[in-house]
């Protein structure tokens, strides 16, 4: 299953952007109090509605970072589930559509383990120290279960 995902905010960074849906503008909403950046290129997929009332989150393993506001073209491969202090804030995990080096990666169990946890560490720790926010974890889903996701939030959308 492919998507457009819009980056907010790129693979290291610790300002945590939004973009506002209506007028296409990318805001400042905080930096991280958490001495940590994002795992992945981390933003959302358009037209899709997820239990939050928000667009999917997804990150995009790349081989090289994308700043803000750019699109790209991606392949779901797994889902990372979550819970935070709004309720349901599951994060789809995607690689390059298209792109041969990213051919060996097709579901959840492609993906080194190490590139999981550490991934699975940043979302279990990333609100530790900001005042009301917390985290529940869930775990890793593979892509079939985040495809059904996904499609969900797509029929949610446009519902």
């Amino acid at each position: 299953m492919e998507f457009e995902v819009t980056v907010e905010i790129p693979k290291g960074g610790r300002n945590k952007y939004e973009v506002d849906h209506e007028t296409g503008k990318v805001y400042l909403d905080r930096y991280l109090y958490t001495p940590m950046g994002y795992p992945a290129d981390y933003g959302y997929i358009d037209h899709t509605l997820g239990e939050d009332g928000d667009p999917l989150d997804a990150m995009v393993l790349l081989t090289e970072s994308v700043f803000p506001g750019v699109i790209v073209k991606a392949r779901i491969v797994g889902m990372y589930t979550m819970t935070d202090e709004a309720g349901g804030d599951d994060k789809l995990l995607a690689v390059p559509a298209g792109d041969p080096r990213w051919d060996h990666i097709q579901d959840i169990d492609d993906v080194s383990e190490f590139e999981l946890n550490a991934i699975s560490h940043f979302f279990e720790h990333y609100k530790d120290l900001e005042p009301g926010k917390e985290v529940t974890p869930g775990g890793w889903v593979g892509k079939a279960e985040a495809a059904k996701v996904a499609q969900a939030a797509v029929d949610r959308y446009q519902g």
